[in-house]
């Protein structure tokens, strides 16, 4: 948990960097003032300090307060008091440090056209004040406010890009940061969906069946509430599974057994409850089973218990075929009712799971599942009456590889 800052603190780290800013503006003219008034001139090169000097002086360093909030101003008015301190020919190396240090800040805050530009400004501006350099080392007084300009500007722009570098990967952080919230929100919607949705369905039925016989015929009753029971039971039992993956992001690999109880190996539980609901469903496998990898074993009973769970709500006398083939590097799902009480679809329907108008959140659910594994999921009308949904999903070849190694 993270303690919220004092006060007092807070204000601290708010006024620190304009009082920074005053004591190096205060500061930089003070030693550039002493430096002025100490500074020997036995041979007469410079003019006589007055106090015309100590003024211009002041108005090159004291504006430095405000170079962060008007960056191109401040080196403008800068760069015209250090031109009219060179042409009146007063002691010129004191003035150099305020130029270079408008010059960093522009380059540092604005974009290249603009600081390029007052590079240049600001370079022939020393550049006129090297006339006043001592006889013999003119050469290298344009050599070194020349270095000293190009230095300045290329460390200026290249805090600037740093600091652009910087917000672009912090807005990429948060980005992905709600994408993942979204996603988990989608996670958490397609479980519950497919978790609740079936329950329901069964306690509905059921509830019904035991509230007709409830009088006539005990022992049904009691068994269609017995179903309800476990059904409540099961729902739950899955939520807390479904909670704990949600929340347990470091968690250890699922066992084989844990893998299991979590995909096709509750396909039978899963028949006897829908038959307990009163819609018959009969299970074919073919192939030679084998271990599928958690997520695509869970994929694959969540699309059979979302049809099934349709059946139940949309064709409650219909009877129901499971068809599970096991290839070499793919697993084939079918789920496939007669249509017994069901209304008739209209003629032409398909939904795919690659198809953007599907529609029906269990639809969607499977179509989401089976993408995530480069699967595809198609639900239609079968050709001789009823309705259809199969899935097909590539299976790693290290899967497949690892069972033949198996056997």
């Amino acid at each position: 948990m993270q303690l919220s800052a004092h006060p007092a603190a807070v204000r601290l780290r708010a006024v620190l960097p304009a009082v920074g800013e005053i004591v190096y503006a205060v500061g930089s003219l003070w030693i550039s003032a002493t430096m002025l008034r100490n500074w020997p001139d036995p041979h007469g090169y410079w003019r006589d300090t007055d106090a015309w000097a100590y003024a211009l002086l002041a108005a090159i360093y004291l504006p430095l307060v405000l170079r962060r909030r008007f960056p191109v101003a401040v080196l403008v008015s800068t760069a015209l008091c250090v031109a009219c301190y060179f042409t009146l020919g007063y002691y010129h190396v004191v003035a150099v440090c305020g130029l270079a240090l408008a010059l960093y800040t522009v380059a540092s805050l604005r974009d290249r056209r603009v600081s390029a530009r007052c590079a240049a400004g600001a370079l022939l501006v020393l550049l006129w004040g090297t006339r006043l350099a001592e006889p013999g080392i003119g050469p290298l007084s344009v050599g070194f406010v020349t270095v000293t300009t190009i230095v300045c500007w290329v460390t200026g722009d290249g805090s600037r890009r740093l600091r652009e570098l910087t917000r672009r990967l912090r807005r990429e952080q948060e980005e992905k940061a709600r994408r993942a919230v979204m996603e988990e929100r989608i996670q958490i919607a397609r479980e519950l969906h497919d978790v609740i949705a079936h329950h329901v369905s069964v306690i509905s039925v059921q509830t019904g069946l035991a509230v007709y016989v409830f009088s006539s015929d005990p022992p049904t009753a009691r068994r269609a509430l017995d179903t309800i029971g476990g059904s409540a039971h099961q729902a739950l039992a899955e939520m807390r599974r479904m909670l704990v993956v949600l929340r347990d992001d470091d968690r250890a690999p699922e066992d084989p057994q844990r893998a299991r109880e979590s995909g096709l190996g509750r396909l039978d539980e899963l028949v006897e409850r829908v038959g307990e609901a009163g819609v018959p469903v009969e299970v074919s496998v073919t192939g030679t089973a084998y271990a599928l990898p958690p997520g695509i074993d869970l994929c694959a009973y969540r699309v059979v218990q979302e049809a099934l769970t349709n059946v139940i709500k949309h064709a409650p006398a219909a009877r129901t075929t499971v068809e599970v083939h096991y290839g070499e590097d793919e697993v084939r799902v079918r789920v496939r009712d007669d249509g017994g009480g069901r209304a008739p679809a209209p003629a032409g329907v398909r939904v795919s799971a690659a198809a953007p108008g599907s529609t029906g959140q269990g639809l969607i659910g499977m179509r989401e599942r089976a993408t995530i594994y480069h699967g595809t999921v198609t639900a239609a009308p079968a050709p001789d009456g009823g309705f259809e949904v199969s899935l097909r999903v590539p299976v790693p070849r290290t899967a497949t590889g690892a069972r033949a190694h198996g056997e």
